[in-house]
């Protein structure tokens, strides 16, 4: 089906301030789900998937555990989930996920990266029909009819699975996440997921020109600047 996803790591740092953010976005995701699902990996799956996803994007091991023991003290920040939809250029749509401890200021700030861009933010649920909320799994592979027994067998609601150049990519419903992982885990053993996460993937694209490209660039650097926010999902091409 060829469904296009953006894998986090292209977000990842070049400079040292760049770092600094990918790390703080993942102590408070990582806080926030020790807080909520308990503090050990194995009872708390989101726990269990999120450290090993900061691993892989070379978070150190001292920026984890601090967040872990942060949650283990009951008290802190009581951080909660916003997300923001709204329309970028060509009419791309965009999708702002956050984490704040102050509502009124996140807000406040996404607006503004909207509005400095000429760009316009939307009401709850103006863009987010228009994505699929998926869990997105891929590794190497080439198996494609066996991935997808292995899937049936442990009764997952597969969308679609994809083969191209070694790899092997599976899309389930977000609600369908762990059962699909442990399925893989317990049919080919340790497997190492180059993506394991849960997105919005748009189902149409929007084609930019330059000058377009330019306004979303300029829109997209905005958002990844604000320390609230945690992804953005867009539809540009």
């Amino acid at each position: 089906m060829g469904r296009a996803y953006q894998n986090r790591k292209e977000s990842m740092a070049k400079t040292s301030d760049q770092k600094a953010r990918v790390y703080s976005r993942y102590a408070r995701e990582i806080y926030v789900t020790a807080k909520s699902g308990g503090v050990d990996p194995t009872g708390n799956l989101s726990l269990r998937s999120l450290i090993e996803r900061a691993k892989k994007d070379q978070v150190p091991t001292h920026v984890i555990d601090k967040a872990i023991d942060k949650a283990k003290g009951g008290g802190g920040e009581d951080f909660a989930i916003a997300r923001y939809e709204g329309f970028g250029p060509a009419g791309a749509m965009v999708i702002v996920d956050c984490l704040t401890d102050n509502p009124n200021r996140t807000f406040g700030d996404v607006r503004q990266c909207f509005t400095k861009t000429k760009c316009k933010l939307g009401s709850e649920g103006s863009v987010s029909h228009m994505f699929d909320h998926c869990a997105i799994l891929v590794f190497a592979g080439e198996d494609e009819e066996g991935v997808l027994d292995a899937l049936m067998l442990a009764d997952v609601d597969v969308t679609d699975i994809e083969s191209d150049d070694g790899k092997i990519t599976v899309f389930a419903p977000h609600t369908e996440y762990f059962k699909a992982r442990q399925a893989l885990l317990d049919a080919f053993g340790e497997v190492d997921f180059d993506v394991d996460e849960i997105q919005f993937i748009p189902q149409t694209t929007a084609q930019l020109n330059d000058e377009e490209q330019a306004v979303m660039d300029r829109l997209l650097e905005m958002l990844n600047d604000l320390e609230d926010v945690q992804n953005v999902y867009h539809s540009a091409a």
